[in-house]
């Protein structure tokens, strides 16, 4: 096995990416937050709105920036560009797939965040796998099953906790915190998988063509940053859940009123 490096920058990149993923796991959670408390399409564009932050930012450009970090003596590193955009997709898609779950039917009961936490577990380690199947280098990869093993079952915990976070969390200190160890369990899931990884170079195999990671990175980023801006003016200029519920209540009274059904003691219009 040739000599691997994860940390070629030092502490730069695991602590790079650790940001990347407390940032889009908090607007995510501040997104879920909104779609509980909205119905219709408003509860759908939140739902779509989250898994863009956690699954773009949070896990898909936090592995790609840990990645930076990663490198292999004797061998270039590049990337295969649509197998690469297929993992952003895969990890969009599944975290939304498992959010709209919860959000919808009701994350609270445990046979519906139970089997939405795995599906979205397994899809989150998928997309890691994914994104390391579109590595080229000039060496053969393999994984220690025990590794591999591992980290789907912490990304399977990650992601039962980001959706238990997501349909239980109330404020901002409390989503705070609970974007805090979020980051932590995908760092986790990313680099306990990278343990499992095992490069032999072989000679020979014809130079690896593709992206390099900082090809990738850079468009990447300069996209999660101008959604990161849109969410936040979103969130930041959207009624609250609080604000939401207290809405709702009071169309309902006035939509009782407007059919004389309110019942006695409704505050009055006016």
């Amino acid at each position: 096995m040739d000599h691997m490096q994860h940390f070629a920058y030092g502490p730069i990149t695991p602590i790079a990416a650790y940001v990347m993923s407390f940032i889009g796991s908090f607007l995510g959670l501040r997104c879920a937050t909104r779609a509980r408390a909205d119905t219709g399409t408003g509860r759908l564009s939140w739902v779509v709105c989250a898994a863009l932050a956690i699954g773009g930012a949070g896990i898909w450009v936090m592995h790609f920036v840990a990645m930076l970090g990663f490198g292999v003596d004797g061998t270039e590193i590049r990337y295969d560009v649509w197998l690469t955009i297929a993992s952003a997709v895969l990890a969009v898609v599944i975290v939304g797939i498992g959010m709209f779950l919860v959000v919808v039917f009701g994350g609270r009961r445990a046979w519906i965040l139970l089997p939405a936490g795995v599906v979205t577990g397994v899809g989150v380690a998928a997309m890691h796998y994914a994104g390391m199947a579109a590595m080229e280098m000039s060496a053969r990869v393999s994984y220690d099953e025990t590794w591999v093993v591992l980290s789907v079952l912490v990304a399977v915990a990650a992601a039962t906790a980001a959706l238990w976070f997501g349909v239980r969390l109330r404020g901002l200190p409390a989503t705070i915190g609970a974007a805090a160890v979020m980051g932590l369990a995908v760092s986790g899931m990313h680099y306990s998988g990278m343990v499992g990884m095992h490069v032999e170079v072989v000679p020979g195999l014809s130079e690896p063509s593709g992206a390099t990671a900082g090809q990738l990175l850079v468009p990447s980023l300069v996209v999660v940053g101008v959604l990161a801006v849109v969410l936040v003016s979103i969130v930041s200029t959207s009624p609250d859940e609080d604000e939401m519920n207290r809405i709702a209540e009071l169309q309902r009274i006035l939509e009782e009123r407007r059919r004389g059904t309110a019942a006695p003691g409704a505050p009055p219009r006016g």
